[in-house]
Order: structure tokens, then C-alpha cells, then sequence
């Protein structure tokens, strides 16, 4: 989608759909609009529209389309509700035939400066554009899609940067969304390799012989069931300050996960191909940081593997070895991400980082505690994780802080060897996992981990999109790491 700015009122447009948003029943349009805000408010008394969140209606108004899209009542408020209901607008306007698209330069939304608004929203109207229809045999070439905000623009880092991560986002969920037969961990690394080559980032790819070589015990136990080969992926923006620490972002790449000897219920296991998520928001926000020119070296690692059933599967009671020599019983081999990431964060360790996180769709405990409104997040330095929240917050992305006490680590001790892969007590399975994931991370390297298990897919068809991968995490990360120091 093409985004843009005009000095020219709203009305002065000529495209097919002016978007307008509404907070409750209350119209957002900005001073100096009180004739359109007056016919659009006509428009809407005597209809279902109630601006709630998601909530959309078409109109038609002097040979346009007026599109208003509701973000609920200001008591419930969060930037994300913005995000999805400029999705939700661009959404219904697709249907209904348009292809361009006009919004006002400011909206009267408190607590929300110029900059952000003009993200969140044009982020959003291009995530509105997206579908996957690859396999779809009648699916065509989608039309070129724009939008314009109307009026004074004083700064335009809000309208730059929601260009440069719409980019990431779009093409980045259409190989989230593959299934596993289509995306395999070589072709997810072809595929950084590609896009790096793009952007700029250097890349890396360890294959099975640079794994064993290395002493990758853990990913290559989660592969040694399948006939796909693990890949570890590393990617490196420079930054304008190569001489900087650079920040590390790990993420947990299963490109199928049938739970391995551990089966899963063959019920909802195709949704296992978004295993892969944590990986999917780290090639995305790797693009974003790249596109944008930030100033902090960064490097992405995903380790990709496919987690099956076969004759050489790791079995429970199996013992492997990570990376740095710690020993791991695997009591349960689909409890396999944490041992692909173990690998991951020891290797992101030896790059002396000033800070690390990692993503992970790890634990359904995450999805009982949080659901899909918000992730979980766990961290050894409260500094970086209250950072991470605020920045998610902005972001329209939610996460929730756990508690990582020592109880939890003792929970993840073996009788066998150094820790087991899962707890003895059953209980806290969301901080214990992140448990078992600190004891990869060196004390003096601040680490956060977002469990993104409920946040990563939609099942059903929402306002705002289509059931896939929502990338969740790729905006907190672009939105943090483009303010560092």
C-alpha cells in the first residue's frame, strides 16, 4: 500500500473511501471539519453503528464511499484498537470494490501524539489489505492499494515508518501462513537469505553438519524425527553504529509441530504450522529495524526445525546436551521450543549483547493465564522488561508481566541431569518454561521472553483480518529498538 499525505482537506479527495473513526458515538475528526463532521454524524444517528471496537459501516456520501470505524469506549481504549479498526475500514472498503483510501491528518484521541496516530493507522489500513490466497485457484493479482492523510503533516516520521513496516509485515505473512509441507526450515532459510540480500542484512545458516559441529544438541534433537534438516538463521543489520553492543533477537522457528513421541490430539493440529511464529516476527521486525536505518546494531537468530514422530525421534527419559555442555532430559518431546531456543540464546550470548529477547509461541499454560488478548512476558531485568511493556503498549500490542521465582527454576531440576525439560509439579507451565530459558542466559545480559502462544494466529475471521499469523511481537520490537540510544 502506498501511503501518503496531502495538504488538501478530507473532502477535497477523490477517493473511493473516506475513512472516518469514532470513539463510542463520539466522531474523532479534527477541528476545522464541522461540516463533514456534521453529515457524517447524520449519517450514522439513525444507524447500527455504535462505534464499538472492530465495528464498521459503509455509507455512501457526495460520490464516495464513507467508511466509519469504530474503537470502542474511551474507558477500554488501547492503541491496538486503532491499529485494527483502520484494518477493519481498509477491510470493508476491499470489499465493497475500493482501492484508495482517504483519513484525516490528526484525530481528537487523547494521550495520542500525531506521530503514533499516523503509524498505528496506516500500518494498520495496509494489514487491511492483506489475504492469503496463494493456493486459492481462482484468486487474481490484487489491485495497487493507497492511502492519504489529509491536512497539515508537520512531521512525517509516523507516515515513513508505517511505510517501512507494512513492507516487512506483508510480505513476511504470506510465508508465516504456509503450511508445513510448503515451508520447510531450508526454504524458510532460502527465503531470509533472499530477503536479507534485500534489505541489507548480512546472513548466516548453519546447517545440520555447522549444528553438530557446534554442539546444537537441542535443536537437532527436535529434528532428528523428521525428514527435514534444522537450520539456524542469523541475521545482522549493521546499524549506523556498528561499533555499538548489539541487541539480540531470538525466535522459535517449528515449522510443523505434531508434538513429536509426545503426539499432540490430531484435533486443531494443523494449526501446529504457526509453530513457527516466534521466527515469523523476527524475520519481520529484522525488515522493519533494516527499512528504518536504525542506529543499534541488531541480529536476528531463528532456529527452524520440524518437530515429527519418526523412527530416530528423541523418546522421554532421552538425554541431550545444549550448546555450552548443560544437559537436558527430555520428559516430554513436545515441550521442544525451549530446547531449540536454548541452542538459540547460547549462540545470541556469545555476541556480548546489551540486551536479548526472545519469542516464542511456547506454552498453552500462556493461552489459559492470558487468552489471545495479550502475551506474557519474563525477564531477568525489570528495567528492560518495563521498558518492553511501555513500548508494546505504544505499539498496540499487550503484554503481561509473570513472575520468575526461584521455585520455578527448582521446578525444572532433573534427577538425571542438570534440568529437565519439563516441570515436576505440572503447575506455572508459562514460568517454568521461561524458567528452563534463563538458565541458557548469562546473569549479566538483560534478557526478556515474550510467550506469544495466544497472540501469534486467529482461528476465525476477526474485523480487522482473516484467521493466520499476526506477526505479534515484530511491532513492539521495530517500536522499541527505533527509540534505543
Amino acid at each position: 500500500m502506498k501511503i501518503s499525505s496531502s495538504p488538501a482537506a478530507l473532502t477535497d479527495h477523490k477517493k473511493s473511501a473516506l475513512i472516518a473513526f469514532f470513539q463510542g458515538s463520539e466522531n474523532l475528526l479534527p477541528a476545522g471539519n464541522a461540516a463533514l463532521k456534521k453529515q457524517i454524524d447524520a449519517l450514522v444517528k439513525n444507524s447500527a453503528f455504535k462505534g464499538q471496537a472492530g465495528q464498521t459501516a459503509v455509507f455512501p456520501m457526495d460520490g464516495n464511499q464513507l467508511i466509519v470505524a469504530g474503537i470502542g469506549e474511551a474507558a477500554h481504549f488501547h492503541n491496538g484498537l486503532l491499529e485494527q479498526a483502520a484494518a477493519a475500514a481498509v477491510k470493508t472498503g476491499k470489499a465493497a470494490g475500493c482501492t484508495s483510501f482517504a483519513v484525516p491528518a490528526s484525530i481528537r484521541l487523547k494521550g495520542l501524539n500525531a506521530a503514533d496516530y499516523h503509524l498505528l493507522a496506516g500500518r494498520g489500513a495496509a494489514w487491511g489489505t492483506y489475504s492469503f490466497d496463494t493456493f486459492k485457484s481462482d484468486s487474481k493479482k490484487a489491485p495497487a492499494y493507497s492511502l492519504t492523510f489529509c491536512g497539515e503533516v508537520k512531521d512525517r516520521s509516523g507516515i515513513k515508518a508505517a511505510q517501512a513496516q507494512e513492507a516487512a509485515l506483508l510480505t513476511t505473512a504470506d510465508l508465516a501462513n504456509l503450511p508445513g509441507n510448503e515451508a520447510p526450515p531450508v526454504k524458510i532459510a532460502d527465503w531470509a537469505r533472499k530477503m536479507a540480500k534485500a534489505n541489507g542484512l548480512s546472513c548466516r545458516i548453519m546447517d545440520k553438519a555447522a549444528l553438530e559441529k557446534k554442539g546444537c544438541g537441542g535443536i537437532l534433537s527436535v529434528a532428528q524425527g523428521s525428514a527435514q534438516d534444522a537450520r539456524m538463521i542469523i541475521l545482522k543489520h549493521e546499524g549506523t553504529d556498528p561499533k555499538a553492543r548489539p541487541v539480540v533477537l531470538v525466535g522459535k522457528t517449528v515449522t510443523f509441530d505434531s508434538g513429536g513421541i509426545s503426539l499432540k490430539p490430531g484435533k486443531g493440529m494443523g494449526w501446529m504450522k504457526y509453530d513457527k511464529c516466534g521466527g515469523m516476527a523476527v524475520l519481520t521486525a529484522m525488515q522493519m529495524i533494516a527499512r528504518m536505518n536504525v542506529k543499534v546494531p541488531v541480529i536476528g537468530i531463528l532456529g527452524a526445525a520440524e518437530n515429527m514422530p519418526g523412527s530416530r525421534a528423541t523418546r522421554p527419559g532421552d538425554i541431550i546436551t545444549a550448546y555450552k555442555g548443560k544437559t537436558v532430559e527430555v520428559l516430554n518431546t513436545d515441550a521442544e521450543g525451549r530446547l531449540v531456543l536454548m541452542d538459540a540464546l547460547g549462540l545470541g550470548a556469545d555476541r556480548k549483547p546489551r540486551a536479548m529477547v526472545d519469542l516464542a509461541t511456547l506454552t498453552g499454560a500462556c493461552i489459559v493465564a492470558l487468552g489471545s488478548s495479550a502475551s506474557a512476558i519474563l525477564g531477568n531485568d525489570q528495567k528492560l522488561v518495563d521498558t518492553l511493556i511501555q513500548h508494546g503498549a505504544a505499539a498496540g500490542e499487550r503484554l503481561w508481566q509473570l513472575p520468575l521465582y526461584k521455585e520455578y527454576s527448582d521446578d525444572m531440576k532433573s534427577d538425571f541431569a542438570d534440568l529437565s525439560n519439563i516441570c515436576k509439579s505440572g503447575t506455572a507451565g508459562t514460568a517454568t518454561a521461561a524458567a528452563f530459558l534463563q538458565e541458557f542466559v548469562p546473569a549479566d545480559i538483560p534478557w526478556a521472553h515474550f510467550d506469544i502462544a495466544g497472540t501469534a494466529w486467529v482461528e476465525a475471521p476477526k474485523p480487522h483480518q482473516d484467521p493466520g499469523a499476526t506477526l505479534f511481537g515484530a511491532r513492539t520490537l521495530a517500536q522499541w529498538i527505533a527509540e534505543l540510544d
